[in-house]
């Protein structure tokens, strides 16, 4: 039987949950991955259907962002790291890493917003601060709310990296999570927000991007350019429980998994 075990919060704010297997005694093997908060349910999902064919491995999956992930894998407080980067950060070097699964960065906003498409230069000046009302991109006479990833994400670095130029406004919101984003665009007319794709549902609507909307296809066919690739990090050889766990990520059955639920195969 499975079950949730704990529900915390990381000194950044992000929760973790910890998945348990419960079963008739014996020795488990305890795996533990930390990072990417774009990722962590979807690790979440894949944790529950590897250890109900393992039940002599425990893995718990923390949240925290992807700086939180690098850094946890360097200082073993976390076997595995998650990393959801453009390009990964000169100390991850140390580590060893292998990308599980590709995201693409959709650009949210509320789903009574008549806007439907905005240019990568839109975008960037919105989020400079440059661009504050919606009338300026042909919506209503209505002050924009910008609604951001908090410094050490990865979503919000990658956002930063393929956009350039890009140096948030004073005023943008910050949230530590995208769920957080997607529960703020879901209650605000006015924003502009960002998230996984793997992520969006029908209480917001996803803007297409220099008119490429944010689908898999578009992903897959190199039209849409907001996509970054997911990492998992580890220091030093994996122990031979560690690389089961990776070697299944990697295999067709999580692979077809991690489509179902949103994101795109690691190829």
């Amino acid at each position: 039987m499975i079950r949730q075990t704990s529900l915390g919060r990381l000194a950044g704010g992000a929760a973790i949950l910890a998945l348990t297997v419960v079963g008739c005694g014996g020795h488990r093997t305890n795996i533990t991955l930390a990072g990417s908060t774009a990722f962590q349910p979807f690790a979440e999902k894949l944790a529950e259907h590897y250890m109900a064919a393992h039940p002599e491995v425990n893995i718990t999956v923390q949240g925290g962002g992807s700086a939180v992930g690098i850094q946890a894998a360097l200082s073993g407080a976390a076997q595995i790291g998650m990393a959801d980067l453009v390009h990964l950060p000169p100390e991850a070097k140390e580590l060893t890493s292998v990308v599980v699964a590709r995201d693409g960065i959709a650009v949210v906003i509320h789903p009574t917003n008549p806007v439907a498409n905005l240019t990568l230069a839109q975008i960037r000046d919105v989020f400079n601060g440059g661009i504050q009302n919606w009338k300026e991109l042909g919506g209503k006479d209505a002050p924009i709310t910008v609604v951001s990833r908090e410094a050490g994400s990865g979503t919000r670095s990658s956002f930063e990296q393929i956009l350039g130029g890009l140096r948030l406004s004073k005023d943008a919101i910050v949230q530590d999570s995208n769920g957080s984003i997607r529960e703020t665009v879901a209650n605000d007319a006015n924003t502009l927000g960002y998230l996984s794709h793997g992520l969006l549902n029908d209480k917001i609507k996803a803007l297409t991007v220099d008119g490429i909307p944010c689908t898999s296809d578009a992903i897959v066919a190199g039209h849409y350019k907001l996509v970054r690739p997911v990492y998992l990090l580890v220091k030093g050889t994996p122990t031979p429980a560690e690389q089961a766990f990776l070697d299944y990520l990697l295999a067709a059955e999580a692979q077809a998994l991690i489509k179902s639920n949103g994101l795109l195969p690691a190829k």
